[in-house]
């Protein structure tokens, strides 16, 4: 069992949704956190509400696409903190949206850039260091990153990519004490939803989910905090998630029905 005091943490897309939430409950159990988004304002008064639970906060106002951001956010929190024991990759961003209704394929290599290939250049950055301090990885993906989702085809894609870079790296790193958590919520009251691109390319402006239903970020936050403390390997949060694992092996077709129910019931 990790102790969470102390830790040394990179958290992306810290400024809201489930990474806020998260920095909140790191803070209160002692962690050092470096704090992670594009809006300055917003990390600041993060990084001063995680001070008040008792962390150490930094806000380091990053846009994770940006190879020199994320090279200024690593060297930062190592001058800060002496070294990284956890990198939480959460920034994130979706869509909803048929295929066949998009008006422009720029937005799949937006997502990727964000959901995929950012983690990438961020985890090469910082391995050095976690294997210094036998750290560990964790990757906020999605159930969506272990089977298909209708109008979110373009974010499932980037979270199956996630997963399996994640859980290639694993095996690679098998050896060397850096440990890799792979997250997989189901639905989860966030931001996110709204800032979803829709077919036209622009912005949703406001969640198609039918928030009173779904997990908050709060839970999902306590349940990501209990994950990095038993670095787990892979946490489903929803006993459809865990159902479903067997499910696409068994009968591929009913997940198939069970996804587009789901969408279908949250809008």
């Amino acid at each position: 069992m990790t102790e969470i005091a102390k830790l040394r943490v990179i958290l992306t897309g810290a400024s809201e949704g489930i990474g806020r939430a998260l920095a909140l409950a790191l803070a209160a159990q002692g962690a050092r956190l470096a704090l992670a988004a594009r809006d300055r304002q917003r990390l600041e008064t993060l990084a001063q509400e995680c001070r008040a639970l008792g962390g150490e906060a930094r806000a380091l106002p990053t846009d994770v696409t940006n190879e020199q951001d994320c090279e200024w956010l690593v060297m930062e929190t190592v001058k800060a903190f002496g070294g990284i024991d956890v990198v939480i990759h959460n920034a994130g961003i979706t869509m909803w949206s048929r295929f066949d209704a998009l008006q422009d394929l720029a937005v799949f290599e937006r997502i990727m850039e964000v959901n995929y290939l950012a983690p990438v250049r961020l985890t090469a950055l910082s391995l050095p260091h976690l294997k210094q301090s036998k750290g560990l990885l964790v990757a906020v993906a999605s159930l969506a990153g272990l089977t298909g989702v209708p109008e979110r085809s373009g974010y499932a894609a980037s979270k199956h990519a996630m997963i399996g870079f994640f859980d290639s790296l694993r095996i690679e790193l098998r050896g060397s004490g850096v440990d890799v958590s792979v997250v997989a919520p189901d639905f989860v009251v966030t931001e996110i939803h709204k800032r979803a691109i829709g077919p036209d390319g622009e912005p949703l402006g406001e969640s198609p989910m039918q928030q009173s239903k779904i997990m908050t970020a709060e839970d999902c936050a306590k349940r990501i905090v209990r994950a990095i403390g038993k670095r787990e390997r892979l946490v489903l949060m929803s006993a459809r998630g865990r159902l479903g694992r067997w499910l696409k092996l068994l009968a591929p077709s009913l997940i198939d029905r069970i996804a587009e129910r789901a969408i279908r019931q949250r809008h």
